[in-house]
């Protein structure tokens, strides 16, 4: 919808000449009906969730031993930093909605950008410091960790990751070759942290795209006090997404 212009001559923004569609009676029952949309959409997102979760419970009552050596592999600090980026996203998206229904458009768009930041870098510590390394042997050259191993002198990408003999093989299924390991279970283990795990980034690869979208058309001045259910909804689904790793650290990272 293009701006109008008031009475006063000043150009009114887009959300101020908002309308809702032909079919609802206000704009308000537009709103409920979308966040009542979203919220059952997440219902099923937590139906996705509640089964890997249940065969985590199942293969862990099972394997015990297996789930413990898994993980202990997994370095709780990396967890737990990305448990704190993902808090802090929940926070500013919250605080984005709030500017949003306050007119506040340039911390709605600061706050988007700072939860943006947050997803990228909660991507970035999961596949740099955790994924490749398990998967492949290969470690960032800074990642702390690496000084505990012996460098093969192998190294990718320019001296950006370095290989260590012998670390690399973690892997779920049939693609396991971890040459030290201790249960014949492991692999089991593998395949419910990447799939436990896998999903959830790409759901958090997904809000980000959700988010992106909000932030694009704010700077079109499409969001305001009389129109943010796009960033509400979008905001909901980044909740989800907190949440669900609220459970997985625990589960994974806290077993040992």
């Amino acid at each position: 919808m293009t701006t109008i212009q008031s009475k006063s001559g000043r150009k009114q923004a887009r959300w101020e000449t908002y309308q809702h569609e032909g079919h609802w009676r206000s704009a308000a029952d537009e709103f409920d009906a979308a966040k009542l949309g979203m919220w059952l959409f997440l219902t099923t997102e937590v139906l996705l969730f509640a089964g890997i979760f249940c065969a985590y419970a199942i293969f862990r009552m099972l394997y015990p031993e297996a789930f413990a050596i898994g993980s202990g592999y997994l370095d709780v600090k990396f967890g737990l930093l990305n448990t704190i980026v993902l808090l802090v996203s929940s926070f500013t998206v919250a605080m984005a909605v709030r500017c949003a229904q306050k007119n506040q458009q340039s911390w709605l768009r600061i706050n988007l950008y700072i939860t943006l930041v947050c997803a990228a870098l909660f991507l970035a510590i999961k596949f740099t410091f955790e994924y490749i390394p398990k998967w492949s042997g290969y470690f960032f050259f800074l990642d702390p960790t690496l000084g505990h191993y012996e460098k093969s002198g192998q190294t990718a990408m320019w001296g950006m990751f370095h290989f260590v003999e012998g670390y690399g093989g973690k892997r779920p299924g049939a693609f396991f070759d971890y040459p030290f390991a201790q249960h014949p279970a492991e692999p089991l283990w593998w395949a419910v942290y990447y799939g436990g795990t896998a999903i959830h980034a790409l759901h958090v690869v997904i809000g980000a795209g959700l988010l992106t979208w909000v932030l694009v058309r704010s700077y079109r001045g499409i969001y305001g006090p009389k129109n943010y259910t796009m960033v509400e909804t979008s905001g909901l689904y980044w909740h989800l997404v907190d949440l669900v790793w609220i459970f997985l650290f625990p589960l994974l990272y806290l077993i040992h």
